[in-house]
C-alpha cells in the first residue's frame, strides 16, 4: 500500500490540487491531467449552502464520487459547512475521501471529539480557518491534526478575473505562516503535521511561504485557469501547469528545507 502523502512532511513541498475552478463538463479528464502532472492530492471544498456567503452548495458527494472514480490520488474534503456532523463524515468516508479538514470557526466545542471520530473512521484529519481568525485558535488542536490549513481572504463581492486567483495575499501572511510553523515545531511535531497555505499562491510567490514553513500549497487558479479561460484537458496545459509549480516548489525547498523541516 502506498504511504499517505498527508501528514508526512519531508524536504519536498506538496501540491494540493483544488477543484474550485474545474470545468465540471470535463471533471474526470482534468483530474487525470492533475495526477499526470504530479499533484499530490485533490482538494475539494464541500459546502452546505449555509456557511459564509455562498447561496448554493457546491462540491457535494457527487463531485467527490466522480473524482474518486477518476484518480488514485488521495482526496481532501475541506468542509465549508456549519457544524457538520458525524453522519456527514461517514458519508464522506464512504465516498472515498482520505482527509477531512474541519472549519474551526463553526465546529465550536465539538471540534476535538469530531477530529477523533474522523480518525476512528481511518481517515486523516485537518483543521482550517480563514485569515482573520486568531492564530492561537490552532494551537490546542495541533496535537490531534495531520494538517493545519490557513486560508487567505477573498473579496466575494468582486467578480473573478480571468487567469488570476481571486484571493488577496498581504505581506503579513508570510509572518502568519511562520507563526503556525513555530507552533507546530514547539510541540515537536514538525515531522508529523503538514502546514498548508490556501489561496493566492502562484509560481512567483511560493518561495517565501516555503521559507516560512509551508509544506503544502493549495492551488486551483494556477492549475486550471489561463489567460483564455479554463485550461483544456488532453492538451498538456494542465500537467505543464503542475510541473511549473513543482519546479518552483522544489527550488524553494532546496533553499529552505531539510528532510526534517526548515533549515535553521
Amino acid at each position: 500500500m502506498t504511504a499517505s502523502a498527508i501528514g508526512n512532511p519531508t524536504r519536498r513541498v506538496k501540491v494540493a490540487a483544488g477543484l474550485f475552478w474545474a470545468d465540471y463538463t470535463a471533471l474526470g479528464a482534468q483530474v487525470q491531467d492533475l495526477e499526470e502532472g504530479g499533484a499530490d492530492w485533490v482538494h475539494i471544498e464541500v459546502r452546505d449552502g449555509v456557511y459564509m456567503q455562498f447561496a448554493m452548495p457546491r462540491g457535494g458527494l457527487d463531485i467527490i464520487e466522480a473524482t474518486r472514480q477518476s484518480t488514485k490520488l488521495e482526496i481532501e474534503a475541506q468542509l465549508q459547512m456549519y457544524r457538520p456532523n458525524q453522519e456527514v463524515f461517514r458519508q464522506l468516508a464512504d465516498a472515498g475521501v482520505n482527509l477531512i479538514s474541519l472549519p474551526i470557526e463553526t465546529m465550536g466545542e465539538t471540534i476535538v471529539e469530531n477530529m477523533m471520530f474522523i480518525k476512528e473512521l481511518g481517515l486523516k484529519v485537518g483543521v482550517w480557518a480563514w485569515e482573520g481568525l486568531p492564530l492561537v485558535f490552532f494551537e490546542q488542536l495541533i496535537p490531534y491534526a495531520d494538517i493545519i490549513e490557513f486560508e487567505t481572504w477573498y473579496p466575494f463581492w468582486q467578480p473573478p478575473q480571468t487567469g488570476r486567483s481571486p484571493h488577496v495575499v498581504h505581506a503579513n501572511f508570510e509572518k502568519y505562516m511562520r507563526t503556525l510553523h513555530d507552533m507546530i515545531a514547539a510541540q515537536g511535531l514538525e515531522q508529523k503535521i503538514d502546514l498548508m497555505m490556501d489561496g493566492g499562491l502562484n509560481v512567483g510567490n511560493v518561495s517565501k511561504f516555503v521559507g516560512a514553513g509551508m509544506t503544502v500549497g493549495e492551488f486551483s487558479s494556477p492549475l486550471l485557469k489561463g489567460p483564455g479561460g479554463k485550461l483544456k484537458p488532453g492538451t498538456g496545459e494542465i500537467p505543464a501547469a503542475v510541473q511549473s509549480l513543482r519546479q518552483a516548489l522544489d527550488e524553494a525547498a532546496a533553499m529552505y528545507r531539510t528532510d526534517t523541516g526548515l533549515k535553521s
